[in-house]
């Protein structure tokens, strides 16, 4: 009870949510990418299982403390610089983020002209490319979360609860990005972003978490605001009224010519 009316762990817990919810941003968006590539009918149960997956990495991950901790043991030095696990997993997986948002874009804006098949993917598929991707981003916040905060019940409360969020959100979050072109570009973009940060991070050159969501909080907030603009201009469109007759032409000089022709005949 004295932990429940503790307000030093009500902080603790708020703020890991609040950074875990911000972290399964970039989860939801890329499982909703990934998503978009199957039929509809499989689209929501996808997202489902892929943030379900999520859940249970990151749990097994804390359950696994004393793991996740060796994994930033050096294994071995590359020019110099040591590599850790976490580094390795880190690397490959903002490797995977670079070559598949990459992908995608070059799906969305050249795939039809270069042969594209139009297929969609196989739900098979999707699942695991979306659990690679979970276990390098559940990494990256199972760490984050035990350099916070150290009672392992309020890490755990505060992942369950950010994935719970997530899953009622996904839905929204899928129909808006996969409704607006600009907006999922956009989103491809962040993962980009969030790939070459990824592989800094595995080269040992940390990078805050403000440099990289801060220059993605205001593309959105812009993006937003253009969003708002394009339907108020809709909205405001004068109607048009069709003409309920077609005001006679005159007639080319070719035909002038040939009645002529035809009248002097």
């Amino acid at each position: 009870m004295e932990l429940l009316t503790s307000p030093e762990l009500w902080i603790a817990f708020a703020t890991l949510l609040l950074l875990e919810v911000v972290l399964g941003i970039d989860n939801v968006v890329f499982i909703s990418i990934l998503a978009g590539r199957l039929p509809e009918h499989q689209q929501a149960r996808a997202r489902t299982i892929g943030l379900s997956l999520a859940l249970v990495t990151r749990l097994l991950l804390l359950a696994s403390l004393s793991w996740v901790i060796g994994l930033t043991a050096p294994l071995f030095e590359v020019f110099g610089q040591e590599i850790s696990g976490r580094d390795l997993i880190l690397l490959l997986g903002g490797g995977f983020l670079l070559a598949k948002a990459t992908y995608e874009i070059h799906e969305h804006l050249e795939g039809a002209d270069h042969g594209s098949s139009g297929k969609t993917a196989s739900f098979a598929g999707v699942i695991a490319q979306i659990l690679v991707l979970d276990v390098v981003f559940s990494l990256d916040s199972v760490i984050t979360a035990v350099g916070m905060v150290d009672q392992l019940f309020i890490m755990v409360a505060a992942v369950v609860v950010a994935m719970v969020i997530m899953l009622v959100s996904a839905g929204a979050v899928s129909g808006f990005v996969n409704q607006h072109p600009t907006v999922k570009m956009l989103a491809l973009s962040f993962l980009l972003l969030i790939g070459g940060s990824l592989i800094a991070e595995g080269l040992g050159h940390h990078i805050p978490k403000g440099y990289v969501y801060g220059p993605i909080a205001f593309s959105v907030f812009v993006e937003f605001l253009n969003l708002r603009l394009r339907s108020r201009k809709q909205a405001a469109a004068p109607v048009s009224l069709h003409p309920t007759f077609v005001k006679e032409q005159p007639a080319a000089s070719g035909s002038t010519d040939s009645a002529d022709r035809t009248d002097s005949a």
